[in-house]
């Protein structure tokens, strides 16, 4: 069965900031032409007339007095070009300093889920001996590649799952309706230290940029929201020593952010997506003016957003790391310039250890 998003050439245009294949150091501009925009679609009065469902044409007429005429404006997922955009060339710079890969797959559609917890039947209780996620699921986020992602229109590393996903967003459209979904991604590779206490912890910085994203409705990090139904003693992150003789986790759990500083290992989140708001269905609801009315919608509507958010889920990923390294470097360059000797008189307890 096929699946074919709608065809918009993203072709970029870099106008300033980089010369013979590096940056200068001035901002970088780059320009995304909308080759195939349609402003006949919203040129009726429907849109002066009809805050649209689940749309921010009220709140945002309320907020400014005067909306976009032409669709969500900055509440469009078109405003993300320039998210991913930039996040291109923070992951580039994360890939070359530190070799960091950040990977991100459509793990659900509606119902149909990418297998992540331990089967049991539907009646058996989460006993004190299940863990969290599956060893399977956590093996995957450790191995999982773009090229694996990229083979799947929808965008999910997993053949069979993606196609009852296809044939789950196939059958939204046919009845002119939309669906929601789940993006997972993984953060491999991590330095050891990013996250600014207390307030700008890693994981609300994460949360933060992914809550940003247009369309998003939940955020949840590690063993998340089912990790509150398990022990404490399944779920702690008891320490090792990895084969290159540093510390690391046997189980993490925590998902790599501990005290909201990362810790060195995989960092996993989890990001929800509505269903679409527009779709092509009549809906009853009521006018501006307090008449109840049925509105219409035409133009392009995607049956789900879920496969075309990966690389802004990425890219968003790629910008917060890059923030956090900005600001960790900048406090290793002012710990630099104290005298070593305060440092060395600290207690043991107090500074990092030196095993060698």
């Amino acid at each position: 069965m096929a699946f074919h998003l709608r065809d918009e050439k993203d072709k970029v245009e870099i106008l300033s900031g980089t010369e013979r294949n590096v940056t200068l150091g001035t901002p970088v501009a780059m320009l995304v032409r909308n080759q195939d925009h349609r402003p006949h679609d919203y040129t009726d009065d429907t849109l002066d007339r009809f805050p649209r469902p689940s749309h921010a044409d009220y709140t945002y007429l309320e907020k400014y007095n005067v909306k976009a005429s032409s669709g969500g404006g900055r509440s469009s997922a078109r405003e993300t070009i320039g998210r991913v955009a930039a996040g291109a060339l923070a992951e580039k710079y994360l890939k070359e300093a530190f070799n960091t890969e950040i990977v991100a797959f459509v793990s659900s559609v509606g119902q149909v889920h990418v297998p992540q917890y331990p089967t049991k039947s539907p009646s058996q209780d989460l006993d004190d001996s299940e863990l969290p996620m599956s060893e399977e699921f956590l093996n995957m986020l450790n191995t999982v590649t773009r090229q694996d992602v990229d083979k799947e229109d929808i965008r999910c590393p997993q053949p069979e799952v993606a196609e009852l996903m296809r044939k789950r967003i196939m059958a939204a459209k046919s009845k002119n309706d939309s669906i929601g979904g789940t993006v997972t991604c993984v953060l491999r590779n991590m330095p050891v230290g990013l996250g600014e206490p207390c307030f700008d912890k890693l994981e609300a910085m994460l949360a933060h940029a992914m809550m940003s994203i247009p369309a998003t409705k939940g955020f949840e990090i590690g063993s998340g929201f089912r990790g509150t139904q398990v022990p404490g003693s399944l779920h702690n992150d008891p320490f090792v020593v990895k084969p290159d003789g540093t510390l690391g986790t046997k189980t993490n759990w925590s998902g790599g952010i501990q005290g909201g500083i990362s810790n060195g290992e995989n960092i996993y989140f989890r990001v929800a997506f509505k269903p679409p708001a527009t779709i092509s269905q009549e809906q009853q609801t009521t006018q501006y003016d307090g008449k109840a009315g049925v509105l219409s919608t035409r133009g392009r509507h995607d049956p789900c957003v879920v496969p075309r958010a990966i690389s802004i889920v990425e890219s968003m990923a790629a910008i917060t790391l890059m923030d956090a390294v900005l600001a960790q470097d900048a406090r290793a360059k002012a710990a630099n310039r104290l005298d070593p000797a305060a440092i060395s008189a600290l207690p043991r307890s107090m500074k990092k250890h030196d095993h060698s």
